[in-house]
């Protein structure tokens, strides 16, 4: 029985727990890093200006996708561009908020300076030029042949803006199976306000890590069997990028609890918190990250090592065995109700 499968978007790291962004494995995407968003005299600079210059976000995007291509990373970029049939044949103007802002404006018209990319961010001959995504998710242009050619597992995400063409991607890219970071210092946004929900609150529970560039370039290498997920000593940070703590205890698992490190309580947490290994997904030199954040930590279940008995009772029953996956009630197929057919359907029991 099948019931609930995921269709195929299996975590593409299956059964790994490796640290590093594997430079043959890994794919930088810049999206939209065009004129309209970041030069000075773009459609939309009066509202991005803000940010872009508040985290040098070119600055740190051209670093990035530097350093990227000197390590063995593909970088892909992800523009956007519009033309008459766009709005004349599909009416993107009459679809949502952005594209009326966009059409109102005469954002990333096709062929424009607008749409061309910024002078300190062009592509090189290695690099991949995506088709133009019409919206907000990256995904729908011809990406997906792109990271599967490439054998990508590891999509890093980064350009404008957080809270659209970022965030959407990032979620789909997730869904799909791929691990998903996200640059913070080389994302923009159209105010502080969108940024910060972005990247403070959703990254860190879209993605498995919300990282700088510089901790970016320091985590590309080769995914080095029996390497140390943490050691004593490291800097644990969330999947927001908020400090933690320090590793006080590393511990093997054994047959009565799983593997784990201890962070001993201080100004972050209020008690010794026992972290599993495998909630580590990043490590930058002597700074590890866990994909769960800080402002969620003290909330997790951590305060003893995990024990191995009740890890069971965490996966959830084998699908062979539920009868019904809501307990009292089966999804509906093929248009029809398959619970009024069902004669046990809705009691409390069955």
């Amino acid at each position: 029985m099948d019931r609930g499968a995921t269709d195929g978007a299996t975590y593409r790291l299956r059964g790994e727990t490796g640290t590093t962004f594997p430079p043959e494995r890994t794919a930088l995407l810049v999206i939209d890093p065009v004129n309209d968003f970041l030069s000075e005299g773009g459609a939309a600079w009066d509202l991005t200006r803000h940010t872009v210059r508040l985290h040098d976000v070119v600055g740190n995007l051209k670093r990035a996708i530097e350093g990227a291509r000197s390590r063995g990373v593909p970088v892909l970029f992800g523009p956007m561009a519009y033309t008459e049939e766009d709005y004349v044949e599909h009416e993107l103007h009459r679809r949502n908020g952005i594209h009326r802002i966009q059409f109102e404006r005469k954002m990333f018209l096709a062929g424009s300076w607008g749409a061309d990319f910024h002078p300190d961010l062009q592509p090189q001959p290695r690099d991949v030029v995506l088709l133009p995504h019409k919206g907000t998710d990256v995904f729908r242009t011809d990406l997906p042949e792109h990271l599967e050619r490439l054998g990508t597992t590891h999509l890093v995400i980064a350009g404008m803006t957080a809270n659209l063409c970022c965030e959407s991607t990032g979620r789909r890219a997730a869904e799909e199976g791929y691990d998903v970071t996200f640059l913070a210092d080389a994302i923009g946004s159209e105010n502080l306000p969108s940024y910060e929900a972005a990247v403070r609150v959703n990254f860190p529970l879209i993605g498995n890590a919300v990282l700088t560039v510089n901790d970016f370039l320091a985590a590309i290498g080769p995914s080095v069997e029996g390497l140390a997920q943490a050691d004593v000593g490291d800097t644990v940070r969330g999947s927001d990028n908020l400090k933690i703590g320090k590793v006080k205890e590393v511990v093997a698992a054994t047959t009565t609890h799983e593997a784990y490190m201890l962070v001993p309580r201080g100004m972050i947490l209020r008690t010794d918190t026992y972290i599993p290994l495998d909630a580590v997904t990043k490590r930058a030199g002597n700074v590890v990250f866990i994909n769960v954040p800080r402002l969620v930590v003290g909330k997790m279940p951590w305060d003893r090592p995990q024990p191995r008995a009740g890890r069971q009772q965490m996966l959830g029953p084998p699908a062979q065995d539920v009868a019904k996956l809501y307990r009292t009630h089966m999804p509906t197929a093929h248009g029809d109700s398959a619970n009024e057919h069902d004669p046990n359907a809705g009691t409390a029991d069955s």
